[in-house]
């Protein structure tokens, strides 16, 4: 593989695996926790904390370190080509995503899963702030990944139909 390839293929890779994060950030926003919202505290509490135990898997981890490393690495192989600023773009607002999620939304999943008692105070202390800040990294991770599709036309337009 040229340069040519190996530059698209990190792109692609990147944009995938950023793609892959939009959607659970999306999917939580229109269907995860407008569908939890409808249950009980005690429910609300327990899905929400067996969801903070299930999501740590290896996928989620590729997926989501993925993103920003294969992004990264596409930065440093698209120096001086034409779609550097999409992907610049693009990997900054997947940094956002981040110190939204080790800033805002880690700290309450680790709040709640710590919470005893009264199921509607952790909550209440959870539920508003995590969704508002959860379609913030929606967003963020959306236009990230907009940004990324978009660099793909360009490098795809720059590398001809032989790639």
């Amino acid at each position: 593989m040229g340069a040519v390839s190996w530059s698209g293929a990190a792109l692609l890779a990147g944009t995938v695996a950023t793609g892959l994060m939009a959607g659970p950030f999306a999917a939580f926003s229109y269907a995860v926790m407008p569908g939890l919202g409808r249950t009980d505290d005690a429910t609300f509490v327990q899905s929400m904390q067996r969801i903070n135990v299930a999501i740590l898997n290896p996928f989620f981890g590729l997926c989501f370190g993925g993103a920003l490393v294969l992004t990264a690495l596409a930065v440093l192989l698209h120096r001086g080509r034409a779609p550097l600023s999409w992907i610049v773009a693009g990997l900054v607002l997947y940094v956002l995503v981040l110190v939204v999620t080790f800033a805002v939304n880690v700290p309450l999943n680790n709040r709640l899963d710590a919470a005893t008692g009264d199921p509607a105070t952790a909550r209440a202390a959870f539920e508003a702030a995590w969704v508002r800040w959860n379609a913030v990294r929606t967003v963020l991770c959306t236009a990230a990944f907009g940004c990324l599709c978009w660099a793909l036309v360009l490098h795809g337009r720059l590398a001809g139909p032989t790639g």
